[in-house]
């Protein structure tokens, strides 16, 4: 699965800019009242938030495979990482087979570099911006870990990547491209204390077939039974997916 496009919300598109453009060093475009980024292979939009709205996204970028450590050097002198309450401030996912570096963005999001060693993307250039290859996760917040799994195996033909049968997290897609599911009010790894909340979420996305695929996660106001969903009916003000081809 490959992202193509992922839109969020944005408390301070102004500071988003700076953040992306001027610290990462990704092209970005600001047209009115939304952000355009060019992160790899993925276009992240940033539209304005609720005024309301208290949440935080989680979001990944693969980056080569081979240059993890030319990675944190370069991502360390640009914003401070994130650590684990162990002090830690690098992941070693020995199961996926991948290292991981954490930070935040000025909206709060969790944003996470990650080299996948099983991918085939070495690259022997100076790390800088353009090595951000492309978005590779989002987590999607849900009351029903298992219906939302379900749901994206059963719309999407998408496999589950780990933690199947999880009521806490389950990874659904392959290394180019993951929806973390994870279980409302979870708090964000690693050691954030950050309670996820459901958040809106578009998702374009390319599947086995090719297709690109539109993936909507928003807040519905009425309890609601969607065709195709597992389980009674969704519970008002629950995330929910809506989807179109």
């Amino acid at each position: 699965m490959k992202i193509a496009q992922l839109q969020l919300h944005s408390r301070d598109l102004t500071a988003q800019q700076v953040f992306y453009n001027q610290t990462l060093g990704l092209p970005a475009h600001r047209h009115a009242n939304e952000l355009r980024i060019t992160a790899g292979a993925t276009e992240l939009i940033f539209v304005p938030a609720p005024s309301n709205e208290t949440g935080v996204y989680h979001f990944a970028f693969n980056i080569p495979e081979n240059q993890f450590a030319d990675a944190k050097a370069w991502l360390s002198t640009r914003v401070p990482l994130h650590r684990a309450a162990s002090g830690q401030d690098e992941f070693d996912f020995r199961d996926w087979n991948a290292h991981a570096i954490y930070a935040i963005d000025p909206d709060g999001n969790i944003i996470e570099l990650i080299a996948r060693h099983g991918l085939p993307n070495a690259n022997d250039k100076p790390f800088a911006g353009t090595s951000l290859l492309n978005i590779s996760e989002i987590g999607l917040v849900t009351p029903n870990v298992r219906a939302q799994v379900e749901q994206l195996i059963t719309q999407y033909g998408l496999p589950i990547y780990d933690g199947a049968g999880s009521d806490a997290f389950t990874a659904v897609g392959d290394e180019y491209g993951l929806f973390i599911v994870v279980a409302e009010n979870r708090l964000w790894y690693p050691d954030t204390d950050i309670p996820a909340i459901p958040m809106h979420t578009v998702v374009t996305f390319e599947g086995e077939n090719g297709l690109l695929t539109h993936l909507f996660q928003i807040i519905i106001p009425i309890p609601l039974r969607r065709q195709g969903a597992t389980g009674a009916n969704i519970a008002a003000a629950v995330a929910i997916l809506r989807w179109q081809r």
